[in-house]
């Protein structure tokens, strides 16, 4: 008799929320009156609030995909296998509430983000592999199966979502590399335009963002490289046309509009390591119990709720990726 066991992250199919849920106009004047109720309550004394802003969709997202080539991709098909224990974010909120410091320090960045050109868009890979590349990001997506996956988000500032994600599964682009067996890391770089990107002429951050994984992490099941978000394309503040998803990590890990994988035998040091290595480490694994240096950890904040809610250990995914770093002694693996 074959018995099947739901992981940590798996819900019953009664439980799922349905695809309408999100598309529903009436779901989202709930969402927006709830948003609202997040202003009154305030997020962890240190993190960014959500601001008004946030709940009012702009015409540059809603235009995405209609503009994007990959729109012929989307949607595509679910896999089932990842599923939610909560509610999907409200797609208006999930996509005018962000982090891109390429474009400057604010979350309502999403009218900024429009100046970023998506076309055309080349991606290299190179270092420890058998052959560097150089492919066009349409070439790439004509050699990958998309899927959309369901996916808890964990934001290092206290806040979180619940997003389905399209994509691939990053251990794809792992394959197609053929990295060397001397390589540990793959060091990931966004793209470098001050000239598009204000925040980009700040000095006093190490443009381009670096984010890096190790090998073993790069090939797990888990970690993806999304390429869109609720069925369409991705909005170029949510990471156009690549970003990484890992979500047992925090959100800052996830780095957007990526250009060069490069496969290493030298542990990266990642944008905000470089910046306050004390704050923000390598590992960046969720964990409630293990506070920021200027908050707690403990709870966080979904967009579009009133209430916080806690915080679970790699996110919710411990069952899955805790062996990762099992055998890994006297580091930070939670900061």
């Amino acid at each position: 008799m074959l018995l099947k066991f739901r992981k940590s992250w798996e819900l019953k199919e009664s439980q799922l929320t349905e695809e309408s849920v999100y598309l529903n106009r009436r779901n989202f004047m709930k969402q927006a009156a709830l948003g609202s109720a997040v202003l009154s309550a305030g997020l962890v004394t240190g993190c960014d609030e959500p601001s008004a802003e946030a709940t009012a969709p702009s015409k540059e997202t809603t235009e995405q995909s209609s503009l994007d080539p990959s729109a012929k991709y989307y949607p595509a098909k679910r896999n089932d296998r990842y599923k939610l224990d909560r509610d999907l974010s409200f797609e208006e909120l999930a996509t005018t509430y962000n982090n891109f410091y390429e474009f400057g320090s604010s979350k309502n960045i999403h009218e900024k983000a429009q100046a970023l050109p998506l076309r055309p868009w080349s991606i290299a890979i190179d270092g420890m592999v058998e052959k560097e590349m150089q492919l066009d990001v349409d070439d790439l997506f004509a050699k990958i199966e998309f899927e959309e996956r369901l996916y808890r988000h964990r934001c290092v500032e206290a806040w979180s979502m619940a997003v389905p994600w399209t994509g691939f599964p990053l251990r794809k682009l792992v394959e197609l590399a053929r990295p060397l067996s001397s390589a540990k890391y793959i060091r990931m770089e966004t793209f470098n335009l001050p000239d598009i990107a204000s925040g980009q002429k700040a000095h006093w951050y190490p443009w381009p963002y670096i984010e890096g994984l190790t090998i073993e992490e790069a090939s797990h099941d888990l970690a993806f490289i999304a390429t869109g978000i609720y069925g369409k394309p991705m909005p170029k503040q949510n990471g156009a046309p690549l970003r990484l998803v890992t979500p047992w990590k925090y959100g800052f890990k996830s780095t957007k509009s990526i250009v060069k994988f490069t496969f290493t035998d030298k542990r990266p040091v990642s944008f905000w390591e470089e910046i306050q290595g004390s704050e923000y480490g390598f590992w960046a694994n969720v964990n409630p119990e293990v506070a920021h240096a200027r908050w707690s950890q403990a709870t966080e904040q979904p967009l579009g709720q009133s209430e916080r809610v806690p915080t679970s250990l790699f996110n919710g995914y411990a069952d899955e990726v805790a062996d990762l770093y099992k055998d890994i002694k006297g580091e930070r693996l939670y900061t």
